[in-house]
């Protein structure tokens, strides 16, 4: 598997509290402006069992289904893009009261995963640097 992105960063909030903002996976589009709209199977925060899709600006679509899930610290889904399967991992680690640190991590594998995995890494990176801020902002405002 070959790793694609790679983010840490500080939000201001408490372990618990960083979770259960994120895991309102629905939500996501206020501050992820590439995302449109987030379709989620079960529909409310994310489960063992949650599934869904994203539809991006563009027109674009992506699916997922979760993989791995130990809250509050980490899930990870997995989709597809083209012919290259996707880990998205989220992992979360308390720092103090009022602080946690996340760790997202973009990986793929299968046939595309050099060539395929490099633009679509690319892409993905430009989103998430322009999303993390927006979240950051979001969750001190919530607090």
């Amino acid at each position: 598997m070959r790793e694609l992105v790679r983010r840490e960063f500080t939000v201001d909030a408490p372990l618990q509290e960083a979770w259960s903002y994120l895991a309102n996976v629905e939500a996501w589009p206020s501050w992820a402006k590439h995302i449109k709209r987030v379709t989620l199977d079960p529909p409310g925060p994310l489960t063992d069992r949650s599934a869904g899709s994203f539809r991006l600006v563009g027109r674009a679509r992506s699916t997922f289904r979760m993989e791995a899930y130990d809250p509050p610290t980490r899930w990870q889904w997995v989709g597809r893009f083209l012919t290259a399967d996707v880990h998205y991992d989220h992992r979360f680690e308390r720092l103090d009261e009022g602080h946690t640190r996340l760790v997202w991590t973009v990986s793929a594998n299968g046939l595309g995963e050099a060539s395929l995995g490099r633009v679509f890494g690319a892409i993905y990176a430009r989103n998430l640097d322009r999303a993390i801020p927006n979240l950051q902002t979001e969750i001190r405002q919530s607090a």
